[in-house]
């Protein structure tokens, strides 16, 4: 799906007197995708048509990616996110959703999945979440590896280098975490850097960086939550992805046992754009039985 006919599908709300891109199509239990860095919610073009016909499927541009409004005045941090998923599905979705979520956007949900949890204790209203599925995420500080422009990013310098970063940075991010036989073409390429670039957006993607540090910061808060839910999980990971691949999925199998864990071996860090088919089959194969049964299955890896 080309970003032109993305972006004809879409609508905008009002958060907080910015302005936010998203698209709602589909029927059925209402399944959110939620985005990673530093692309947008077109990274789910070639997912998004194998599973629509099935699920209703929301999704948004996080605010400061896409083509939502990108403030330089604003509060970046994973929490800030989760307040805009959580007013975003507070009237669409009040009988919960289901979330699928790749790289920035696994910390997303995994605040989300610990306000969810303390809702539960606490038994207060509020955003239900009835299953989880991770693409590639960096759930674990210990085999995270970040590659040296992301911790640039999120450094000192960040600002600096941020705005001398060019369309040829950004295609070797690509070829460097896409797998060897699963490249992007340069016309996508050409996308995403619109993406990036729409509304003056290098301007803020070294606040966007400093989810790294808070990967570290909140490990515990959000692996804590992961480990005791009660709802299905299902990870998701690319084994020839360097940044959170193969050690990560292991890492998972070992810490949080329960979660059904699938490794892609010839599949880099975008799942969904390289192997779009066969993370719809995996996705399908999660959520065709019941939650108990789906939380029961034995992970494989």
């Amino acid at each position: 799906m080309a970003l032109k006919v993305w972006k004809n599908k879409g609508w905008y709300f009002k958060y907080k007197d910015h302005n936010i891109f998203y698209l709602d199509e589909g029927s059925g239990e209402v399944v959110v995708l939620i985005h990673g860095f530093p692309a947008s919610s077109w990274e789910w073009h070639k997912l998004w048509p194998l599973l629509k016909n099935r699920f209703r499927l929301v999704t948004l541009d996080m605010i400061g990616f896409g083509f939502s409004d990108k403030p330089c005045k604003h509060n970046y941090a994973i929490g800030s996110q989760a307040d805009l998923l959580e007013a975003f599905l507070q009237d669409l979705a009040p009988n919960g959703v289901h979330i699928v979520a790749s790289d920035y956007g696994d910390s997303v949900a995994l605040e989300l999945l610990v306000r969810h949890s303390e809702r539960e204790k606490k038994q207060h209203e509020g955003l239900s979440i009835h299953s989880l599925c991770l693409l590639n995420p960096g759930l674990f500080p210990e085999t995270y590896q970040p590659l040296p422009i992301q911790k640039l990013l999120g450094g000192q310098q960040g600002r600096f280098l941020a705005s001398f970063m060019g369309k040829t940075r950004l295609n070797k991010y690509f070829e460097t975490v896409f797998a060897k036989n699963t490249q992007l073409s340069k016309d996508e390429v050409d996308e995403f850097w619109e993406l990036l670039t729409n509304g003056n957006g290098k301007r803020v993607l070294h606040s966007l960086a400093g989810y790294i540090e808070e990967r570290v910061r909140y490990r515990d808060r959000w692996l804590g939550a992961l480990r005791n839910t009660n709802i299905p999980v299902k990870l998701i990971a690319g084994g020839a992805d360097p940044v959170s691949g193969k050690s990560t999925a292991i890492r998972c199998k070992e810490l949080i046992p329960e979660a059904d864990t699938v490794l892609l071996e010839d599949v880099g860090h975008y799942p969904h754009i390289e192997a779009p088919q066969l993370v719809k089959e995996h996705y399908f194969g999660f959520m065709t039985p019941t939650p108990k049964e789906r939380f029961d299955k034995q992970p494989v890896i």
